[in-house]
């Protein structure tokens, strides 16, 4: 069980550090939206991840609010970044 941990968390690190590098390099916003979206998805997973080798419930409460954070996040910044077409064209 200990191998598999740690066999989970070096690849959620190997992940967080390509993600960090996506959102430094990302050429627009939206590219590092996703990148936030996909590090909070990150940080949830390693957060479920301490939750089973410590083998306590404690932590669904941060996993519930981080995942509504990213939820409404990327929501918001892809209804700002949609553009308005009602008045063009009809």
């Amino acid at each position: 069980m200990t191998v598999v941990i740690w066999v989970c968390a070096a690849m959620l690190s190997v992940a967080a550090v390509l993600v960090l590098t996506r959102m430094a390099v990302g050429p627009t916003m939206l590219n590092r939206v996703v990148a936030m979206d996909v590090l909070i998805a990150i940080v949830v997973a390693g957060l479920g991840l301490e939750a089973a080798l410590n083998r306590h419930a404690t932590t669904l409460p941060i996993l519930v609010v981080l995942s509504l954070v990213g939820f409404v996040g990327s929501v918001s910044v892809a209804r700002f970044a949609a553009h308005d077409d009602k008045g063009e064209g009809s």
